[in-house]
C-alpha cells in the first residue's frame, strides 16, 4: 500500500512564485470541469504515514503559518513546533487576543500576529513558505485558494468545505498546488495508525473476500450552543460553529466524517444515493444542526452501508469505528481501542491508542518530506473531497427525510453564505 509519488523539482524559496488570478481561475475551472462528473476515488494509505516522528533539528526550516488559534489551532501549533522541521513565523485569528495568546506561546514576533477576517492575507504577505488552516471548515475554500495562489503549501483540518461548491473548489485548488509543486496535505488521522493500515492492506488483498455490507458509528459529546448575538462573531469560538451548518457543516460533517473517510478508504470508493433520518435532540438547541442521524447509503455495485451519528453529552464513552462484511470474513478499523479482521486464512487484531496526538504528529511530519523530498500528488485531497460530499448526501437526505442521489446532489451545489455583517473585517 506504498503511494510513495515520484519526486519532481524539489522545492526552494527561491522558486516560490505566485499565480496571478487568471492563471489561477484557469486551473480552478478545468479542475472543477472534471470534478463535476468526479467517479470514485481510491486513495490508497497514505506514503509512509505510520512513522511516528521524533523532534529533531532539521537543517531546513519551513517557514509556517497558523490561520485559527484557539484550541486545536493553537495545539497543533506547538506540535509543529515540536517537530523540529518548522518555525512558526506568523499566527492569524479573528480575535487579536487569542493570536497574541499563541504568538506568546510559539515566540511569534508581535508585528506577525494578524487578526480580523482578512488576517489570513496578510499572515500570507508575511513571508511563510506554508500555512496550516485551523479556522471553521466555511472559510477553507478562500484560505485554501490564496495560499496556493501565493505560491504556499497547505496543511488543513477537516472537513475541508461545507458544501458542494466548496468541495469543488479544495479538489481545483489542490490539482492546482500539484501543478505548481506545492504540498497540500488534509490532517486525517485514523488511515495513519499502523493497525488500521494492517487491516486495509489486508482487505485490499481480499482477507475478507468482497466487501458486502459495512456498518459504521460516531459517537461523540456535543458542543457549546449558546444562544445567539446580533452577529456570528460570537460563534467563530470554542467550537460553538459545530452546531451550525453554514460554519461547520453539521455535527455529521464535523464529526461523523471520520467514520465516513474511514470507510471511503477502505473501499476506495464513495456511494451514489443515501436515505436516513435525523433530529435535533440536544436541550435548548440555538444552532440549526441536526445531532442524531441514522442513515443507509448504497454504492453503485449494490454495496450497502449503514452509519450512526450521535452528538450528545449523555455519558456515553467516545466511538468511531467501521465493521465491514465480506463475504469470507469481516473486518473492523477504529479511531480508538480495538481493530481486528478475521478472515478463513487470516486474523489480525490490535489496539489503537492515543489517535489524535499520534496521527497529527504523523501528518506533521509527512508534511515535512513532500516538500523537502518533492512530493506533490496530494493524495489526501481527493478522498477528503468524497467525504465531504459523501456527508452532504447523506446529511440532507436525513435533513430532508427523502432519498437522495449523488447526481442530484451534485446538480443542486447550493453555496451556504455565512452572514457577514457586523463582523471585523
Amino acid at each position: 500500500m506504498n503511494t510513495q509519488a515520484t519526486k519532481t523539482n524539489r522545492y526552494t524559496p527561491d522558486s516560490k512564485e505566485a499565480l496571478n488570478r487568471r492563471q489561477f481561475l484557469g486551473i480552478a475551472l478545468m479542475a472543477t470541469a472534471s470534478a463535476s462528473s468526479l467517479a470514485a476515488v481510491s486513495v490508497p494509505a497514505e506514503e509512509s504515514s505510520s512513522r511516528e516522528s521524533k523532534p529533531a533539528e532539521y537543517e531546513r526550516k519551513i517557514k509556517l503559518g497558523v490561520v485559527g488559534n484557539g484550541g486545536r489551532g493553537a495545539w497543533i501549533a506547538k506540535l509543529f513546533q515540536k517537530h523540529g522541521g518548522y518555525q512558526i513565523h506568523a499566527v492569524a485569528d479573528y480575535f487579536q487576543e487569542v493570536a497574541d495568546k499563541c504568538g506568546d506561546d510559539l515566540g511569534v514576533d508581535n508585528a506577525r500576529r494578524f487578526s480580523t477576517l482578512s488576517g489570513y492575507e496578510k499572515l500570507i504577505e508575511s513571508g511563510v513558505e506554508a500555512v496550516a488552516l485551523e479556522t471553521p471548515p466555511y472559510f477553507f475554500p478562500e484560505h485554501a485558494r490564496a495560499a496556493v495562489a501565493a505560491g504556499l503549501h497547505v496543511y488543513m483540518a477537516k472537513p475541508v468545505a461545507v458544501d458542494v461548491p466548496g468541495a469543488l473548489e479544495i479538489l481545483a485548488t489542490a490539482k492546482m498546488a500539484t501543478a505548481t509543486q506545492r504540498c497540500f496535505l488534509v490532517d486525517y488521522q485514523l488511515p495513519t495508525d499502523p493497525h488500521n493500515l494492517e487491516i486495509a492492506r489486508l482487505i485490499g488483498a481480499g482477507q475478507i473476500g468482497k466487501p458486502a455490507v459495512v456498518s459504521s458509528r460516531c459517537f461523540d459529546a456535543g458542543y457549546p450552543d449558546p444562544p445567539r448575538t446580533d452577529t456570528e462573531e460570537s460563534r467563530l469560538r470554542h467550537l460553538i460553529w459545530v452546531n451550525d451548518i453554514t460554519l461547520g457543516g453539521s455535527h455529521h460533517l464535523s464529526a461523523c466524517i471520520h467514520a465516513v473517510d474511514a470507510v471511503l478508504w477502505v473501499l476506495g470508493k464513495r456511494p451514489v444515493r443515501a436515505t436516513g433520518f435525523s433530529q435535533i435532540a440536544r436541550d435548548n438547541p440555538h444552532g440549526d444542526s441536526h445531532d442524531a442521524l441514522a442513515v443507509s447509503y448504497t454504492f453503485a455495485d449494490g454495496l450497502v452501508w449503514d452509519h450512526c451519528g450521535r452528538h450528545l453529552n449523555n455519558n456515553y464513552p467516545y466511538e468511531c469505528a467501521a465493521l465491514i462484511h465480506g463475504t469470507t470474513g469481516y473486518a473492523q478499523v477504529s479511531y480508538v481501542g480495538r481493530v481486528r479482521l478475521l478472515g478463513p486464512e487470516t486474523a489480525y487484531a490490535g489496539e489503537v491508542k492515543d489517535l489524535y496526538a499520534a496521527g497529527a504528529v504523523r501528518n506533521i511530519a509527512a508534511f515535512y518530506r513532500h516538500i523537502t523530498e518533492g512530493h506533490f500528488d496530494n493524495a489526501t485531497v481527493p478522498r477528503a473531497v468524497d467525504g465531504v460530499l459523501t456527508t452532504l448526501l447523506s446529511r440532507e437526505a436525513a435533513m430532508r427525510r427523502v432519498q437522495l442521489s449523488m447526481d442530484d446532489l451534485m446538480k443542486d451545489g447550493r453555496r451556504l453564505q455565512l452572514e457577514l455583517k457586523g463582523l471585523k473585517t
